[in-house]
């Protein structure tokens, strides 16, 4: 059995023993498992949304009010650090989480000696057809879904009415770009510093997101077809370079040295640009800067990708998984509270009103969804104008540390673009041998 003081690492492995020596979770939300009473059961809990970790700890104190005999701790570990390897960390440490997070295929792969059966959860049951296909194992349901989320370019509309710029007819590349010279032509008007804000130092952006728009077409907008594959061809290759290209360009610079928090915090919460590439989880970090601009003033436009014009990728971004080595009451614990998070009325309110989530799961037929981001997201799911996402099928540390970092080496003006395709093909290829 596990070690019940858990802690969490956050930087490199050289430095792993300092980091989990300071990065309990009593120092980050929850209460402190060394003050539980000895009758509580303690789950720890190691999440890597930092856009709702505000929210997500005031619903984690909703229900130890309403369950006195459960005490959640939790660790929250993104934006600008890196949950996966932080996870690896504390699986490595001996102090791994109860529940944790899992992305697709892949992440089953390497975890899945861990991962407990959630088929008896009343939230696996009423799982939207579709969102259980990554986590599913030998009729085994190892994983229960975050959310929906779906992405592209955000755009700040009074800019964009300033500028003269009609947000509907963007459907191309070209209509893009040519929006994309307007507004930089109007900068000095405008008050922007530059249209876009390009967080490239962020290696998830460009492996993971922008990437994907381009590699869906590829595998038929399936993940499970991307698990499968033992090669990727790129055949999108020239358009996600003209896609990168376009954004560097005409963003604030150094791009290699622009962060997540920067990006959406210091730029686009502020009208310091027009447009970042992002999704609706962004919404309640842009709430909080500015209300009224988030409420009224950001629209989302589609990555133009050729032969699908005016679509934009959904899918669900991550799972929450349960560690079966947990002791038993643990884990049933750990069920309970995923269940009571996405069924109960309490907790389906809090879902889609504070965490601004677009529903994975039956039930909320009476719920409305929060934000006007997601509701555009999900207007586009409705209409079945949506992209694939595929790359959580993709090959462990191949979104990131392959094609992602790549990007960064160009961007850098360290390699061609063509290095890029080559290494990510290759990459892709000894991974899957």
């Amino acid at each position: 059995m596990k070690s019940k003081r858990f802690y969490t690492g956050i930087a490199s492995a050289l430095l792993a023993s300092t980091v989990l020596a300071g990065c309990s979770f009593s120092s980050d939300g929850g209460s402190d498992s060394e003050g539980a009473s000895e009758d509580q059961v303690t789950v720890d809990v190691f999440q890597f949304k930092v856009e709702f970790k505000d929210q997500f700890e005031e619903l984690v104190d909703m229900y130890e009010e309403e369950n006195p005999d459960v005490n959640l701790n939790v660790k929250t570990v993104g934006g600008g650090n890196d949950y996966g390897q932080a996870l690896k960390t504390s699986f490595s440490s001996g102090e791994e989480p109860d529940i944790f997070n899992i992305g697709g295929p892949t992440d089953v792969d390497e975890y899945e000696k861990y991962l407990a059966d959630l088929s008896d959860t009343k939230a696996a049951d009423a799982a939207l057809e579709g969102t259980l296909s990554s986590v599913d194992r030998n009729d085994q349901i190892l994983g229960l879904p975050f959310n929906q989320e779906g992405y592209g370019v955000l755009y700040n509309k009074e800019l964009f009415e300033q500028a003269g710029i009609d947000a509907d007819s963007i459907q191309s590349h070209e209509d893009l770009e040519a929006a994309v010279e307007t507004l930089d032509s109007q900068k000095e008007e405008l008050g922007i510093e530059a249209p876009f804000a390009l967080p490239a130092k962020e290696q998830w952006v460009l492996g993971n997101h922008l990437a994907n728009a381009f590699i869906a077409d590829e595998f038929n907008h399936s993940v499970t077809e991307a698990y499968e594959a033992d090669s990727i061809e790129l055949t999108m290759g020239d358009q996600m370079k003209r896609f990168l290209d376009l954004q560097a360009d005409y963003s604030i610079q150094p791009v290699l040295s622009l962060d997540y928090s920067q990006q959406v915090e210091e730029h686009f919460s502020l009208g310091n640009v027009a447009m970042i590439q992002q999704g609706n989880w962004v919404y309640n970090t842009i709430e909080s800067m500015d209300p009224e601009f988030a409420e009224n003033n950001v629209g989302i436009l589609p990555i133009p990708v050729e032969g699908y014009e005016g679509k934009i990728p959904v899918g669900v971004p991550n799972y929450w998984v349960v560690n079966k080595e947990s002791e038993d009451e643990v884990v049933q614990a750990g069920k309970d509270f995923l269940d009571w998070m996405y069924t109960s009325e309490e907790g389906k309110k809090f879902v889609t009103e504070e965490f601004k989530f677009i529903p994975a799961y039956e039930g909320y037929e009476d719920q409305e969804i929060a934000d006007p981001i997601s509701q555009e997201i999900y207007e586009y799911a409705s209409n079945g104008n949506t992209l694939g996402w595929v790359f959580l099928g993709a090959p462990t540390g191949w979104t990131e540390d392959s094609i992602g970092s790549a990007m960064q080496e160009y961007l850098g003006g360290d390699i061609e673009w063509e290095e890029v395709e080559e290494k990510a093909r290759e990459d892709w290829e000894s991974a899957r041998q």
